[in-house]
């Protein structure tokens, strides 16, 4: 039994890791960054999510209105979505 909770435990450990987000490329952060300066925003930390859906997330991005948001992108660079924080 003991061995089985420990495969279990190793298997999630292993599995969270394969889906953790990353930190973008320099050129990546760079349009990013290009693509938030023409919503009016700036600022924020940039993940890369690592799951087969190659999107991009900018947390705690302040925009021109004085609020703060998330931010998701597609990979062409592209908003997807604007979260109010």
């Amino acid at each position: 039994m003991k061995k089985l909770i420990v495969a279990a435990f190793a298997a999630a450990l292993c599995s969270t890791a394969a889906f953790a987000d990353s930190k973008p490329a320099d050129d990546e952060a760079g349009k990013i960054k290009q693509t938030l300066t023409n919503w009016g925003c700036e600022g924020g930390t940039f993940e890369k999510e690592t799951e087969a859906s190659s999107y991009f997330e900018a947390d705690d991005v302040k925009c021109k209105d004085g609020n703060q948001y998330d931010v998701k992108l597609d990979g062409s660079f592209n908003v997807l979505s604007i979260t109010r924080d």
